[in-house]
């Protein structure tokens, strides 16, 4: 690096100029900056260089229109301040802008197609990393030769050669085909090639590269259109996880800290870089903004704006997850084998019709807020209206009959279960016929045939595809590592949950999932931990307290077992284990008071529970009779009688293995 002593000794001329704008609540950060910038040799204009008595206005208005390179420290105070965004614009404007970061604040709107570097965690220490990043910025910004040691720039100029092949900056060369791909057109192609030129494509480990996909930011101006770029990010996410080459997050931790800063976003999920994007839209147009930013350096490897009629909403799907893909696999990859990946994403179960995609998209919103039923219900209008748009929309016959499974689960009526699980089987079966390769119409026919009809057999080819089909989807996955834990090798299904939680890190289900699967393989010590971190997230989850509950009696502690009863919000788990645990406890009047409270409120829909209080007490005869009335309901708590650890006490008994050999059929 250089040194004061080093500047000293330059030639003779003038120094490269740098504007630093900055706030001044900042002044204390900024400081390393300035002194790192100046003992290189650079001749720094900042306000605290103004003499008493000077015209502000004119001094600064000259200083920032001289100056070789205009350098912005964003934080959370400057984005807001219009000084620092008219003199960020003035860079920009004059081609000479350097974007900081100094607490990992991302660029406000219009600054973001630029290279932000993140300095959050930097020392001020000048042999750091991250201070030849910003001397290297600088420097290529002030028209002067590169700094030894530095990176060539992002931005690399392109030329074509004789071969009509694209070249990039230090030999690296992209095929014609590959620079376009997916569209991503000569300007991008310039970015991505500049960028793969100076190793900004760091690859993770294992030959894939991890990212996350964030809610785009709605820029309607009207709250209720958030659906549409909601679920334009969630469907751009439903492409990008079917490449084998990219680990995608799961969308509900992605949801789960919204709001909070993006770069602490990635971190605490664990990714290498952000996807995330804006959209403004009107009954005919729309302007989709979208960006790809590495997190170790806050560098934006390309960004793009598209303005586009509402019908290329497909295409602009296609168009962004392909440039995006093609990015981050090829250095991890070969030509061939990026290209091969990027097939592999293609989506499927898709429309052609807007009116279908936008009911489609409505429909997602409201399945998302699992509200109940009548959320449920909301939902299923608008996948029926997606239909009735194109009857040949699979993913939204797949989204029927998740929600048909979900109102049947929740009906008071017993009589009404059997016919809404039939019209959910029927609806999946549809959207299988019409795409094989649909994931959601495989788990959507896996979930009717095994919670509605008890049907594990029939069930289980269509989890098994479901598996084959999304290797890097969270959501998929913990939904075939549950059907795996009702089985006979729970540990499987643990084994799977370990791929599943680092890509949905935030996300209490996930979590509650896991829990129950260790309750399952017997692992009560997993059941605790994975419970507590549910709960830690999502305090009010249901059936989370149940499961330690469960955890604590197999463990020989009723006290907290009855502690962890009393906290369960749902009534139908805490009067079950509230049963068990005071009989544990000799409180027989409790565990009586329990157990008739429980049969008044619920009747036979707790058929199961109350087998399992029976089984508990010893009466191996009244527990057998009640699950062979369960069965006979089809009643979806049978699931957990092959592992069920509240059941042991009629392991061994020939009508009890008998009831699981009919289960496992």
């Amino acid at each position: 690096m250089v040194t004061r002593n080093d500047a000293e000794e330059m030639p003779d001329g003038p120094r490269p100029t740098v504007f630093l704008s900055y706030s001044r609540a900042d002044l204390d950060r900024s400081r390393p900056v300035i002194g790192l910038l100046e003992d290189h040799g650079f001749d720094v204009w900042w306000d605290g260089r103004l003499e008493g008595g000077e015209n502000y206005l004119a001094t600064t208005e000259g200083a920032l229109e001289a100056a070789d390179c205009v350098v912005v420290l964003w934080s959370k105070t400057s984005v807001a301040s219009h000084w620092v965004r008219d003199e960020a614009q003035r860079g920009r404007e004059r081609g000479c802008l350097v974007p900081l970061s100094l607490d990992g604040t991302m660029a406000p709107l219009g600054f973001r197609q630029f290279q932000l570097l993140d300095i959050a965690g930097w020392s001020g220490d000048p042999a750091a990393s991250q201070a030849q990043k910003i001397l290297a910025a600088v420097t290529r910004q002030a028209g002067e030769a590169p700094i030894a040691g530095g990176n060539a720039s992002a931005g690399a100029a392109l030329a074509p050669s004789p071969s009509g092949t694209v070249q990039a900056a230090k030999g690296i060369t992209l095929s014609r085909r590959s620079a376009i791909i997916g569209g991503v057109g000569v300007a991008g192609a310039v970015a991505l090639a500049g960028a793969w030129a100076t190793g900004l494509f760091a690859p993770s480990a294992a030959g894939a590269v991890s990212m996350v996909v964030l809610p785009f930011a709605n820029l309607t101006g009207d709250d209720s259109k958030s659906w549409f770029s909601n679920g334009l990010s969630n469907e751009l996410r439903s492409v990008l996880v079917r490449n084998p080459r990219l680990k995608v997050a799961a969308p509900t931790s992605s949801g789960a800290i919204a709001g909070e800063d993006e770069f602490a976003i990635g971190r605490t999920l664990g990714v290498d870089h952000i996807l995330r994007g804006s959209v403004q839209r009107d009954e005919a147009r729309m302007r989709v903004s979208a960006e790809l930013v590495q997190i170790e350096g806050g560098l934006v490897r390309w960004a793009e704006t598209y303005d586009r009629a509402l019908e290329d909403v497909f295409a602009l799907q296609s168009e962004i997850a392909e440039t995006v893909a093609l990015s981050l696999v090829a250095e991890v990859a070969s030509d061939e084998e990026a290209r091969t990946s990027i097939a592999a994403q293609q989506d499927v179960g898709g429309t052609a019709s807007i009116a279908a995609y936008e009911a489609f998209l409505r429909g997602r919103a409201l399945a998302d807020l699992s509200a109940g039923v009548e959320s449920d219900r909301s939902a299923l209008a608008q996948f029926d209206a997606a239909i009735a748009a194109d009857p040949d929309y699979a993913a939204a016959h797949a989204m029927r009959a998740n929600m048909l499974s979900a109102i049947a689960n929740a009906a008071s009526d017993p009589a009404d279960v059997a016919p809404l699980f039939a019209a959910a089987i029927e609806a999946a079966e549809r959207a299988l016929a019409l795409e094989e390769r649909l994931t959601q119409g495989h788990l959507a026919l896996g979930f009717a045939l095994n919670n509605g009809q008890l049907n594990r057999g029939a069930a289980l080819s269509h989890y098994q595809a479901a598996e084959r089909l999304a290797q890097g989807d969270a959501d998929a996955l913990r939904s075939v590592a549950m059907f795996n834990a009702y089985g006979a090798d729970p540990q499987s299904a643990m084994a799977m949950m370990d791929r599943v939680l680092p890509l949905d890190p935030l996300n209490a289900r996930a979590f509650r999932t896991a829990g129950y699967i260790a309750l399952l393989a017997h692992d009560y010590s997993a059941v605790v931990d994975h419970m507590q971190r549910a709960l830690e997230l999502n305090p009010s989850l249901a059936s989370a307290h149940f499961a330690i509950a469960n955890a604590r009696l197999m463990q020989g502690d009723a006290t907290a077992a009855l502690a962890a009863a009393k906290a369960e919000p749902v009534s139908v788990f805490s009067l079950t284990a509230r049963a068990i645990a005071a009989w544990e406890l000799d409180d027989a009047p409790a565990a009586e008071n329990a157990l008739s409270q429980l049969v008044a409120e619920y009747g036979d829909a707790s058929l199961y529970q109350q087998a399992q209080i029976r089984a508990q007490r010893g009466e191996p005869s009244e527990a057998l009779a009640l699950l062979e009335r369960a069965y006979g309901s089809r009643d979806p708590g049978m699931l957990f009688a092959r592992n069920d650890p509240l059941l042991n006490p009629l392991r061994g008994q020939p009508a009890f293995e008998d009831l699981l050999l009919r289960l496992s059929s």
